[in-house]
């Protein structure tokens, strides 16, 4: 029987390609899945069937689905951190460039003049001084943030002779290596509000960072800067941040996440959430979930799971059995040895995250189904495949 791979959004030609037609069934109308593709569609009400396994979404940000409810069926959620990278980088280039300036403003005006100035050329010089501006090399900027989105970001705003300073308590060591040396990474957020002309989010949606940014940070910032938001909406609460706006402490807000309460303000750049739509990003987002669900539903590989532990060593043995569990301290695998004994077992791996927990067992054999089923009986196991 082949996979059944369900798509909730229109996906790139070239993730699907990825999935061979002899084993895999892809398609917005497949029923009953073994796994989904998602990019936008929200999940939280969507009602998922007792064969699905996977979810990956295409892109970062995973707030539309139901992270702890997957976790508890036993349904890895992956995401694709760093596959729409330059995208975005590219997009918030843009908006410093743009807060910088009033091109837009500017634009709009000498665009009016079309039809009602007979003559534009000279009406045009003398109108520029309107929409003056300054130039951000030189400035500061702040960068919330320095995974995959935020490193980029920081290193290309040094190329453009800014000032970066970027916080992230979290840095890793991959990303520390390709952050550029000229970008000064401070132990504490509150390092960066006084100082930064121009400071930007790119940070995941949770619980620790709703409303991250809130009157307290606001009025701490360097009067006249402005706060760029292409990450998710909720990091910032936009009453305190309206009020900013209006009494001129904060002199621009870019968002790419507007809502009916802030489209209005003339001092917000609303972008219609663009910052990952390119071809490019799209299809590097898409292939990038086909070969992870790939991975898992082949051969129990979990990379960039966002609910479960990573598991990254290739299936070899004849058979492999992936037990995904409560992390209750159980002694599961003293069961699988019991149960598994006359199987050949080759390697057991057990890796875990939180309250869950995710073993593979090796074997030269294929346990019988009474095996199989007295394992998936446990107290505790969430999902139990064999490959």
């Amino acid at each position: 029987m082949p996979y059944k791979v369900k798509l909730l959004n229109n996906i790139a030609k070239a993730a699907t390609d990825l999935l061979p037609k002899e084993l895999y069934e892809v398609g917005e109308q497949v029923q009953s899945p073994d796994a989904i593709i998602v990019r936008s569609a929200d999940m939280h009400a969507y009602e998922r069937n007792p064969e699905l396994v996977a979810i990956a979404r295409a892109g970062a940000g995973v707030n539309n689905i139901p992270l702890e409810e997957c976790a508890k069926d036993g349904v890895v959620v992956f995401n694709t951190p760093g596959a729409n990278a330059n995208a975005v980088k590219e997009l918030v280039i843009c908006a410093l460039l743009l807060c910088g300036r009033d091109v837009l403003g500017g634009i709009t005006w000498a665009r009016n003049l079309a039809g009602c100035c007979e003559d534009v050329e000279p009406t045009v010089e003398k109108g520029k001084k309107n929409f003056v501006g300054g130039e951000i090399a030189g400035k500061t900027l702040g960068v919330v943030g320095l995974g995959a989105i935020g490193v980029k970001v920081a290193n290309a705003a040094v190329s453009l002779g800014m000032k970066v300073k970027g916080y992230d308590p979290m840095l890793s060591p991959a990303a520390k290596s390709t952050l550029c040396s000229e970008v000064t990474v401070v132990g504490s957020i509150d390092e960066l509000w006084g100082c930064c002309d121009y400071i930007t989010l790119h940070l995941p949606l949770n619980d620790h960072t709703r409303h991250m940014v809130g009157a307290q940070q606001l009025s701490a910032m360097k009067p006249g800067a402005v706060l760029l938001n292409l990450a998710r909406g909720g990091l910032v609460d936009e009453a305190p941040l309206l009020a900013a706006l209006d009494s001129g402490s904060l002199r621009g807000y870019v968002t790419d996440f507007p809502n009916e309460k802030v489209i209005s303000n003339p001092k917000v750049l609303p972008i219609p959430h663009l910052g990952a739509s390119t071809p490019e990003s799209e299809e590097n987002c898409a292939l990038m979930a086909a070969q992870q669900l790939r991975d898992y539903l082949e051969q129990g590989v979990i990379r960039n799971s966002v609910n479960y532990p990573a598991f990254d060593l290739p299936k070899t043995a004849p058979c492999r059995l992936c037990i995904l569990h409560e992390n209750d301290g159980a002694d599961l695998g003293g069961m699988v040895r019991v149960l598994l004994e006359d199987c050949g077992i080759v390697d057991t791996h057990r890796n875990e995250r939180g309250g869950v927990a995710y073993t593979v067992v090796d074997l030269e054999h294929r346990p019988i189904d009474q095996a199989i089923e007295s394992l998936r009986e446990l107290q505790g196991v969430l999902r139990l495949r064999c490959l």
